[in-house]
């Protein structure tokens, strides 16, 4: 599907060969399509492909004995969840790399960084991850897509949290949440006072503005996620072309790759980790509110 924009098709194709690719972006914006065709590419090559994905690690914390004390709230994963998701992913990250040290494996993640979903992927620490994640052989893609691409997306995502065609859609973020992430990015292209941020308009957004009323601008977008990955090796993929998704599940494939997701066990430990840490909820919710300072 990805060859219907040759250029989208030759960068893709590119990432085959490396070690670590991590899709990053908002919700709604091709991330998991992208990783879908990759999949697929790097298989065909004779890769042997794990995948890591927010929307399949976060529910088995919320679905942990501990995790229960912190359900979705409107859609919107609990901090608690977020910063547990987060601690356990740099450890699973180091023990992946120690198992499978043979070339042919592949690690694609989905990491959406927005809200401090993986977001400790991207911020530097002195332990065994950061060697890995500084690597050559690893890549940070910003999926960035236009305009056009962006209000197909949403239309899409729309259309399949009403008819999901794979029980994973439903663990997708829903169309609300896609509109309030990227009004909150629009307010801090302003807080870095980001040159292209002038575009979305001089009313800096919070979550009290109707989303629709701030439009989705890839400039914007692009500068604030290139900044957040400034300590990683990061590409922006811009995608402008509409691909043929219809009659396609991104979660369908024809390789079978291995997920990478905590045990219970895990999910428990790492919650308890950010309960002791965080004694206090407003230190942890402020911390959150911030998760672009890396």
């Amino acid at each position: 599907m990805v060859h219907a924009d040759g250029r989208l098709a030759e960068r893709v194709g590119h990432l085959a060969g490396q070690r670590l690719v991590f899709f990053a972006g908002l919700p709604g914006t091709g991330k998991s399509l992208l990783i879908h065709q990759l999949v697929h590419l790097a298989g065909g090559a004779g890769r042997r492909i794990h995948l890591l994905q927010w929307d399949v690690a976060r529910p088995v914390f919320e679905a942990s004995p501990a995790g229960r004390r912190y359900p979705l709230a409107a859609g919107v994963t609990h901090p608690v969840i977020r910063k547990a998701a987060g601690l356990w992913v740099r450890e699973a990250l180091v023990e992946w790399n120690a198992r499978y040290r043979e070339s042919e494996h592949l690690l694609v993640g989905e990491t959406p960084l927005a809200g401090n979903r993986f977001i400790e992927l991207v911020r530097r620490r002195d332990d065994g991850a950061e060697a890995l994640l500084t690597a050559a052989s690893c890549r940070f893609v910003i999926a960035v897509p236009s305009r056009e691409v962006r209000l197909f997306l949403e239309a899409e995502r729309e259309r399949r949290a009403a008819s999901p065609r794979h029980p994973r859609e439903r663990e997708d973020a829903p169309p609300h949440v896609l509109r309030d992430l990227w009004c909150d990015l629009a307010g801090i292209a302003r807080a870095l006072e980001s040159p292209a941020a002038r575009a979305v308009g001089s009313e800096a957004p919070d979550r009290g503005v109707d989303a629709r009323s701030v439009p989705y601008d890839p400039a914007v977008y692009a500068r604030v996620y290139e900044r957040v990955l400034r300590h990683r090796n990061a590409d922006t993929l811009v995608h402008d072309v509409i691909l043929p998704t219809e009659n396609l599940s991104v979660y369908d494939f024809a390789v079978a790759p291995r997920d990478l997701v905590p045990t219970e066990a895990e999910a428990e430990r790492f919650i308890g980790d950010v309960e002791r840490r965080y004694a206090d909820p407003t230190a942890l919710e402020a911390e959150i509110a911030r998760w672009w300072e890396t």
